[in-house]
C-alpha cells in the first residue's frame, strides 16, 4: 500500500498546529499519528519486498519448467531415435551389434536426461511454494499496512474532535493489531 507523497506533510501540519495550541493531549496525539506514520512506511517496505520475492520465485519457476519441458523434449527425441536403432538391429543384420549398441547408449543417456528433468521439475515446485510463501505474506502485510493505515485517520478524529480521547485510544489499539499483525507474518 503505497502512500501520497503529501501525506508527510499533512501530518507535520496537524503536529504543528497542536504545538501551537500547547495543549498536551493534542501534542501526544500528534507524536502517535507521526510514529504510526512510520510504522505503516516500515510495513509498506516489507509488503514491497514480499512482491518482489514472490515475483522473482514465481518467474524463476517459469523459467525451471521451460527448462524440464526442454529436457523432456530432448528425453523424447533420444527416446524415438533408441528405438529406431531397436528396430535397424533386428532388419540390418549386417549392422545389428552396432545399431544395439547405439540404442545402449541413448537409452542410458535418456536415464540422464529424465533425471536432469524431474530435477528440475522439483526446482520449479520449490520455487512455486517459495513464491506462495511471500504471496501470503505480501497479504497479510497489506492488512497491516491497511489497518495502520486507519488507525492514523481515526486519530486525526482527535484532533478534529478538539480532544475526545476514544478516537485516540481506538487508533492506538488498532495500530497495534496493525503492528501484530506485521509482526507475526514473520512468524507463522
Amino acid at each position: 500500500m503505497e502512500e501520497l507523497p503529501h501525506e508527510h506533510l499533512e501530518h507535520a501540519e496537524e503536529a504543528h498546529h497542536a504545538v501551537e495550541l500547547g495543549d498536551g493531549f493534542m501534542m501526544k496525539v500528534s507524536a502517535t499519528i507521526a510514529a504510526l506514520a512510520v510504522v505503516a512506511a516500515i510495513i509498506a517496505s516489507f509488503e514491497t519486498v514480499e512482491t518482489s520475492h514472490a515475483i522473482a520465485d514465481k518467474n524463476e519457476a517459469v523459467l525451471k519448467q521451460a527448462q524440464a519441458s526442454d529436457q523432456w523434449a530432448f528425453y523424447q527425441a533420444k527416446s524415438l531415435k533408441q528405438k529406431i536403432l531397436e528396430i535397424a538391429a533386428i532388419t540390418t543384420a549386417a549392422r545389428t551389434e552396432e545399431f544395439r549398441l547405439e540404442a545402449r547408449r541413448h537409452e542410458d543417456e535418456s536415464a540422464d536426461i529424465a533425471r536432469k528433468a524431474r530435477e528440475l521439475e522439483q526446482e520449479r515446485d520449490e520455487k512455486l511454494a517459495a513464491g506462495a510463501v511471500h504471496e501470503r505474506r505480501h497479504q497479510r502485510l497489506t492488512y497491516a499496512a491497511t489497518l495502520v493505515h486507519v488507525s492514523i485517520a481515526i486519530c486525526t478524529i482527535a484532533i478534529i474532535t478538539r480532544g475526545k480521547r476514544w478516537p485516540w485510544y481506538t487508533a492506538i489499539g488498532l495500530g497495534l493489531v496493525g503492528m501484530l499483525g506485521a509482526a507475526s507474518t514473520y512468524l507463522v
